[in-house]
């Protein structure tokens, strides 16, 4: 069993806590959590990890930690720092190619085969940091087994 991750936006960590405790991944749709959402597998430390070092150019050892919103039996929502979508929205398609190159480089990765995926991926995030400004949201992201 696996743990999966929905990323959102809302305006404050306290809409973003009122997350009904009786909702599944399956019930979620377009903007029960304030925005179209993004799901994904991967963590939030590793997205907040993938834009600021290959980006921002921040050490692994520098990378800011998630903020807990809040916990319960079957969840917990996470603050993501802004620092993590704001870098996306203003960069072209070669800093997103030179990003996902140098992701795919870390140790521990796949190497340069993985970097299509994370080419793709950013593009992704890119999408939803705009949205995410448009809305005038922060970013959160729902996770549960």
């Amino acid at each position: 069993m696996g743990v999966t991750y929905k990323y959102f936006g809302a305006p404050s960590g306290a809409a973003a806590a009122r997350v009904p405790e009786t909702m599944r991944p399956e019930e979620l749709g377009g903007d029960e959590l304030g925005m179209g959402g993004l799901f994904t597998r991967i963590k939030p430390e590793t997205v907040a990890a993938m834009v600021l070092t290959g980006i921002e150019g921040v050490p692994l050892n520098k990378v800011p930690p998630l903020e807990l919103v809040v916990l319960r039996q079957d969840y917990a929502v996470v603050k993501l720092p802004m620092t993590t979508v704001d870098p996306l929205r203003g960069i072209g398609e070669e800093a997103v190619g030179a990003a996902a190159f140098i992701w795919s480089t870390v140790p521990d990765r796949g190497g340069p085969r993985d970097a299509f995926n994370v080419y793709q991926l950013l593009h992704e995030w890119q999408d939803f940091s705009h949205r995410l400004h448009e809305a005038g949201h922060q970013p959160y992201c729902l996770v549960w087994p």
